[in-house]
């Protein structure tokens, strides 16, 4: 590292892309203001904004026995830069334990402005920032007080002003539908990660990263300042120093699936694992839900589940009771349910078994309850209706995860939950709703919005509820959502029971769906019109494309695919009333090679799914050559 005089602080991403500038300057006597702006290539994202946090120390100030500090209007007001530190670039590459990718590369330029007090307080802080090419992140790093005085953070002073003509797709709560507004109109406190079209082309959006010891925070337009989103804290922060905030994290793109393309940052930004041995027991795949509760149901899903490779069965509420009350006992399983046998069948067919908790019990006895469930042969713990805002709540809810993570318990967090990347170092937590899913019946423009939105924050459990009557979009644009919203625990039959299938040919897909990957690419799209990705595991591809309400015409080039392979494509498409099965999926099953682009007109609330395998010369033989007709 080495360290230099200067007054502010400039970085520059490695390849140019990106540049940030922090810097001081004095707003109106004896006050000093800390600001920052962001650019890409050239282009403004975030014109001049204020950066800091607001302190209220005074009450431990006093009772340590310093009583004659001035309390400056804003906490920030008397700190002074005192230098500026750059770090030896970073280039680095990592394997997750799974992802949406194998490999992840972590390359930054970082630097780190200092700041102190002259005022015989001792209060130092530091603004740590790092310069991705797929965007910025800056953190605020208390160092250790000398007097250990607490610090209690009551406001985040952060703001983000942007270009005029600036729009945002933004939910007021993790499970709520998109409004298209005008970033001055969020006159509510409104989601991350929170994605904005800018008037020149760009896209950018703003989350967070690293949020285990920390409250929510969400954005919400400024009343004083035009095309400004402030910072807005669930709660106060109880620090004791020294301490990190979370990662405030800035990206920018030319195109919005480039957003969802490099939401690596996220995962770079939190600590590597910190459970030895999870490859031994932390497994994805996909899981089906139990909806009756008995044994007798139980046996027949695990049947289900074995004959069409669903990993996991999951018994949701109401195998304890009561499960919204403090006087629940998850320890006690009811009646009708022999808990011993189909855990043990489970086991003998290759099934593992995943229980519902909800909050009530886990603040009662989750101490008690995790060893018992490991005892039992449970494989996961669902948490449901968590309260998580609040500072409190947070760390309460990530001890649980370590907590699971020492019994070798994996989880899945439920309800508003939305992640910032801690499955890196936990990874026993496989994934999360914070999502309008399908138990919600959500339209077909709201699915195709979630990619470029939700799904930049990290793995969602969108729970697809492939046979319902109740959905609101076609079976192929199902499939197709079940490849698009990245899980490593894939919900698959949410509402469905195996009496349900009627031997539709397509749940073949199902049988061969992957929930990890070793690279994923996005191909086309943009919220609120289509998606289109492509993912690979192993030698295999995975192609999905979905529409809005509308429908629409998409052309895919197969560039993805390797060279000098032949691939038999195996095609779901939405066949209408020629299939005569309940689903309407049309299968199809062509030879294609990285040479061939493939045309599909989608059906209004349509997709498509396929899944590439690469075949050897004889076993081409048995099959017809795509020749570029409509799909």
């Amino acid at each position: 590292m080495f360290a230099g005089n200067a007054r502010e602080l400039k970085l520059t991403s490695p390849s140019g892309i990106h540049e940030v500038c922090f810097y001081q300057k004095q707003t109106s006597p004896a006050v000093n203001g800390l600001f920052y702006r962001v650019s890409f290539k050239g282009q403004s994202v975030i014109e001049e904004s204020r950066a800091g946090l607001e302190l209220d120390n005074r009450i431990w100030e006093m009772a340590l026995g310093q009583r004659k500090l001035i309390q400056p209007a804003c906490w920030m007001d008397n700190l002074e830069t005192d230098s500026v530190t750059y770090a030896p670039a970073v280039d680095i590459t990592w394997k997750p334990l799974y992802g949406e990718r194998s490999e992840v590369r972590d390359r930054y330029n970082a630097a780190t402005l200092h700041l102190s007090k002259k005022d015989g307080s001792f209060y130092r802080l530091d603004i740590e920032v790092r310069a991705y090419d797929e965007g910025i992140a800056f953190r605020y790093f208390f160092p250790e007080h000398p007097r250990a005085t607490f610090h209690k953070v009551v406001g985040d002073l952060t703001e983000y002003t942007l270009p005029a003509g600036t729009k945002a797709w933004s939910e007021q709560w993790a499970q709520a539908f998109f409004e298209h507004l005008d970033v001055n109109e969020l006159k509510r406190p409104v989601e991350r990660a929170l994605t904005l079209e800018l008037p020149g082309g760009l896209w950018a959006a703003l989350l967070d990263a690293d949020v285990d010891d920390w409250c929510l925070t969400k954005y919400q337009a400024s009343a004083e300042k035009k095309n400004t989103l402030a910072s807005v804290m669930y709660s106060p922060v109880d620090v004791v120093t020294y301490y990190a905030t979370p990662w405030r994290v800035i990206m920018t793109a030319e195109k919005p699936g480039e957003l969802l393309e490099h939401n690596d940052i996220v995962q770079n930004l939190n600590p590597p694992c910190e459970v030895a041995d999870a490859a031994e027991w932390v497994k994805p795949g996909t899981i089906m839900r139990e909806t009756t509760i008995s044994t007798e149901g139980a046996i027949a899903t695990i049947d289900f589940c074995a004959e069409h490779n669903i990993p996991y069965m999951l018994f949701d509420w109401l195998w304890y009771l009561p499960c919204t009350s403090h006087d629940g006992d998850a320890t006690k399983v009811v009646e009708k349910l022999d808990m011993p046998r189909v855990v043990a069948y489970g086991k003998e067919k290759g099934v593992g078994i995943w229980v519902y908790v909800n909050q009530h019990a886990l603040m009662k006895q989750a101490r008690e309850l995790f060893p018992i469930l490991r005892e039992w042969g449970i494989v996961g713990v669902k948490s449901g209706f968590v309260q998580y805002a609040s500072h409190r709540w947070a760390t309460w809810l990530h001890d649980l995860v370590r907590l699971a993570a020492e019994n070798h318990l994996m989880m899945n967090i439920h309800d508003e939950y939305r992640p910032s990347g801690f499955s890196r170092t936990y990874p026993n937590l496989l994934t999360q709703e914070g999502i309008c899913g399908n138990e919600e019946f959500p339209d077909a423009t709201h699915n195709v919005t979630l990619p470029f939105t939700r799904m930049i924050n990290g793995a969602a459990d969108y729970t697809i509820c492939y046979f319902d009557k109740r959905l609101k979009t076609t079976h192929a644009h199902q499939l197709a959502a079940s490849l698009v919203f990245y899980s490593p625990l894939q919900t698959i039959f949410w509402y469905d029971k195996p009496s349900f299938y009627r031997g539709e040919p397509e749940v073949e897909w199902f049988e061969n769906l992957q929930t990890a990957f070793d690279d994923t690419q996005v191909l086309d799209g943009a919220p609120g019109r289509n998606i289109t990705m492509a993912r690979r595991k192993g030698q295999e591809w995975f192609l999905a494309a979905m529409t809005n309400n509308d429908g629409s015409k998409e052309n895919v080039p197969l560039s993805f695919l390797d060279k000098g392979k032949t691939y038999l494509a195996y095609i779901y498409t939405d066949g209408g009333k020629e299939v005569k099965t309940r689903t309407q999926v049309k299968c199809s099953y062509l030879l294609v090679d990285t040479s061939k682009t493939m045309k599909f007109e989608l059906k209004p609330s349509g997709g498509a799914a396929v899944r590439f395998v690469p075949v050897n010369k004889d076993e081409a033989k048995k099959y017809k050559r795509y020749k570029g007709e409509v799909l």
